[in-house]
């Protein structure tokens, strides 16, 4: 547990014991991703719809894909977000509208970033590994950034840092002084912590962050609290550390940001601040504007779907209505 106070833990809303800062358990849901995949959804959820600029996780995977298709995503919109592809089993070949071609490998950073509009697809070649495991991950832009053109970027190497009996891999933003190449824009950190033994894990946080855990192998504890694949451990604010305890090898994901304050409107594939924003993106895609064309890809487009009948409304981080 927490060394500090008397707030609850609370599972999925439920208040069980007494710690501080709050930590909330989110168990993910499972959604179909094209016809082939099925993902973990962590983000969002009712409880928690953010952690810092991070507003969507899913994990995938691992998954048996000998002899199948393995992921199969078709051309498709995204506005106003970065994507973060995170792979620890597999190959995913990346193409968008930009041009740009890009297998992603185990270890290696894929990093699309919107702006006002893009296009891509997320395809497993057909000579593809035999396993297919790892994150796909969305961090909302800020209003300074999220008007701005649109970018890709992949890092083949990253840095670690070593914490007890863990490799720490820093995919994007800073930990424990080791800064990622990738280009943010929100302070933000994202980084898998492989623990080979089951000898506690000290975990250095920053208190103006707020952070979550997620287990892609093995099962952890996190003060205290279990935490399996499947699920996301929000940690809450004010935290300088955390101590993380397995009983063998595992390999987790740390989330973590400075909260972010704008509210959002999300739906389908974009990321916005009002319903008026999402429906000229919807139509511009259905228009073949804006996004540009992803060529190379065999595939069809994935058709917009409708606009739901009632009016989308913009949410902070805590999940409360704006305006």
């Amino acid at each position: 547990m927490s060394a500090a106070g008397s707030e609850s833990i609370r599972y999925d809303g439920t208040v069980v014991a007494g710690a501080q800062p709050e930590s909330v358990l989110l168990p993910g849901h499972d959604v179909p991703l094209g016809r082939y995949t099925t993902v973990r959804r962590l983000l969002p959820q009712r409880p928690r719809r953010m952690v810092g600029a991070w507003c969507f996780v899913d994990h995938f995977g691992p998954d048996d894909v000998a002899g199948r298709p393995g992921m199969q995503i078709p051309p498709h919109p995204h506005t106003g977000l970065q994507t973060v592809t995170w792979l620890v089993d597999g190959e995913i070949l990346h193409r968008d509208s930009l041009g740009s071609v890009q297998p992603i490998v185990p270890g290696q950073l894929n990093l699309m970033t919107a702006g006002h509009g893009i296009a891509h697809s997320e395809q497993s070649p057909p000579a593809h590994p035999p396993v297919m495991h790892g994150l796909q991950l969305w961090v909302a832009l800020p209003e300074a950034a999220r008007h701005g053109a649109p970018r890709f970027d992949h890092h083949a190497a990253l840095p670690q840092v070593g914490a007890d009996d863990a490799r720490i891999t820093v995919v994007v933003g800073e930990y424990a002084g080791v800064r990622s190449p990738a280009e943010m824009s929100s302070p933000i950190v994202g980084a898998q912590v492989d623990i080979g033994t089951d000898a506690p894990v000290a975990l250095t946080l920053r208190i103006d962050f707020e952070y979550a855990l997620l287990a892609m192998s093995g099962t952890a504890r996190v003060d205290g609290v279990e935490l399996a694949p499947g699920g996301l451990l929000y940690l809450g604010e004010g935290r300088s550390g955390t101590t993380v305890t397995t009983d063998g090898p595992a390999r987790l994901f740390l989330l973590g940001g400075e909260p972010f304050d704008e509210p959002l409107v999300m739906w389908w594939n974009f990321v916005a601040r009002s319903h008026e924003e999402l429906v000229a993106a919807r139509d511009d895609w259905a228009a073949g504007r804006r996004f540009g064309t992803v060529t190379g890809c065999v595939d069809a487009p994935l058709p917009a779907p409708e606009m739901p009948i009632t009016r989308i409304k913009a949410r902070d981080r805590h999940g409360r209505t704006v305006g």
